[in-house]
């Protein structure tokens, strides 16, 4: 659903939206398949600068589908909003070909389904870090590796950005928690509906418009608390 939302906002904004890496989850009743983890590129005008305060942690509240006795719900999923690093110009990220490990597999579709008969997807996995990246996307080995070197380098830069802010909190004496896990946005579908940002405190009660990609209102107000 979210991932829906954020495609539908970026199609309004006239943005070019491709899917670089997905994975499914088990089907459910009546064969309902959900999006387990899906990683697409956005690229526009602004794009970057109004997604980037996205990042965190989305609470969903609804009657799951994937119920069979359709109890209500409450899910969380973490949104990552990185910038597009370049690797050759940006001095400050070094990734050593030792610190990599480079697997391929076949690309899958829903429910496990391979979609790919040869091993072109990427999975590369930084040693040193933990960070794993992945790439299905394209049709090559070698130009999935490339598009999941582009994350692992957008990764490596949105650490050292975090490390610094910490740096800079810890000096200033500020407590407030910057790393990401706090909850961000609340979507309320049961028992009434609503749309609550714990940051600016922005809210409506229609959850339906929201998630199907007007995002202005509460992005608007993310960007002046910038």
């Amino acid at each position: 659903m979210l991932s829906r939302m954020y495609e539908r906002y970026c199609e309004q904004k006239g943005w070019r939206v491709q899917i670089i890496d997905q994975s499914f989850g088990d089907p459910g009743p009546e064969n309902r398949i959900g999006v387990k983890q899906v990683s697409f590129g956005v690229a526009g005008s602004f794009a970057y600068g109004l997604l980037k305060r996205e990042t965190g942690v989305h609470r969903l509240v609804r009657i799951s589908p994937f119920s069979a006795k359709s109890l209500r719900h409450t899910s969380f999923a973490a949104v990552e909003v990185l910038p597009e690093v370049n690797i050759k110009e940006e001095k400050e990220i070094e990734i050593k070909p030792d610190d990599l490990r480079v697997d391929f597999y076949r690309a899958s579709g829903p429910g496990g389904q391979n979609v790919n008969k040869r091993e072109t997807a990427v999975r590369v996995t930084h040693l040193p870090t933990g960070i794993v990246v992945s790439s299905q996307a394209q049709r090559s080995q070698q130009q999935n590796k490339e598009r999941a070197m582009q994350t692992l380098a957008s990764k490596l830069y949105q650490l050292q950005e975090q490390k610094k802010e910490k740096e800079v909190a810890r000096l200033k004496g500020d407590q407030a928690a910057i790393e990401w896990g706090s909850q961000i946005r609340s979507y309320v579908l049961h028992p009434y509906q609503l749309v609550k940002d714990s940051r600016t405190q922005a809210e409506t009660s229609n959850v339906e418009k929201v998630l199907d990609g007007e995002l202005d209102e509460f992005i608007e107000q993310e960007v002046r608390l910038s």
